[in-house]
């Protein structure tokens, strides 16, 4: 068969079976336009590592992670590794879609479709944490763990509703880290509750956690929540919700294409949502390293 392939990597428990529910639909779409779908079911580690193996870059049109926001993460890590050059489709069905949400890419599956069927990119930048990929965003402190904790079952009944039930949960038994960064624009030692490196804009649901982020500027947006008093920490809440919290008090930002952060404390880390990796952490950008199907061509734009 000469026709191009694609590659659908779909993870079959995110977002309550919605994928499966419409895997033909989307399977007959591409075939109309004259591609070779290969479904690859994400169901363990390795797997599109092991398919990225077997098919070579130029036999592929495109590969499409339909999921959220760890599937694309795995996705993207086997990519770069394997020097896989072709554009990334998503169809955002997982619980959390907080990269799709910058590209403002639809939730209903033919309009999703649509897109991951068109010629028209934005270009992206990619993270790296001590060697390992992340699209969306780095953390870690309190709270940064809380899609790791929460229940299956609750975030496919109650989406991205079950990470704030978690989250509140876990506001009582927030300690003070000590931690030291080093940046060209920040260094020092600072006792914080927690800290995100953005990439995107949105992160665990919350719409405007980085109002000021660009996927393609060659550059990851920093914001360290310094340990507060708890009446601090409420108000500062809302002013996440609302986008406006990057110039409180109680929050340093900065942004950076290189940072060092360390601990001599456990303190847990993320991933795109996944767990992530031990101190100390060397985080950098590799600029404009995606090609993204989005509803319009913005290749060069920052």
């Amino acid at each position: 068969m000469n026709r191009k392939k694609v590659i659908l990597a779909y993870n079959p428990k995110a977002g309550n079976g919605v994928l499966k529910n419409n895997l033909d639909i989307i399977i007959r779409r591409f075939q109309k336009k004259g591609f070779f779908v290969l479904p690859v079911r994400m169901d363990h580690n390795g797997i599109i590592d092991a398919v990225l193996r077997e098919i070579k870059p130029e036999e592929c049109e495109k590969v499409i992670a339909a999921g959220g926001d760890g599937t694309i993460n795995i996705v993207v890590n086997a990519l770069i590794k394997a020097d896989y050059d072709v554009p990334l489709a998503i169809l955002p069905t997982g619980t959390a879609n907080d990269f799709a949400y910058y590209f403002n890419i639809p939730n209903e599956i033919e309009n999703m479709v649509s897109i991951a069927l068109s010629d028209r990119y934005t270009q992206a930048d990619v993270g790296v944490v001590n060697g390992r990929y992340f699209v969306n965003v780095a953390a870690m402190g309190s709270l940064v763990d809380v899609s790791q904790k929460t229940d299956p079952n609750l975030k496919n009944t109650f989406g991205v509703l079950s990470y704030y039930i978690k989250g509140a949960s876990e506001i009582a038994k927030l300690k003070p880290i000590p931690i030291t960064v080093e940046s060209e624009e920040f260094s020092g030692n600072v006792d914080i509750y927690f800290m995100i490196v953005m990439n995107g804009r949105s992160a665990g649901g919350f719409k405007k956690v980085s109002p000021k982020s660009s996927i393609n500027d060659g550059k990851l947006d920093v914001m360290i929540f310094k340990a507060a008093h708890i009446v601090d920490l409420s108000q500062l809440l809302i002013k996440v919700l609302m986008g406006n919290h990057q110039e409180s008090k109680d929050v340093i930002f900065f942004q950076t294409d290189k940072l060092r952060v360390d601990t001599k404390v456990h303190m847990g880390t993320d991933i795109d949502g996944e767990k992530g990796e031990k101190f100390p952490l060397e985080i950098s950008v590799l600029p404009k390293k995606l090609r993204i199907c989005t509803a319009v061509n913005d290749m060069g734009c920052s």
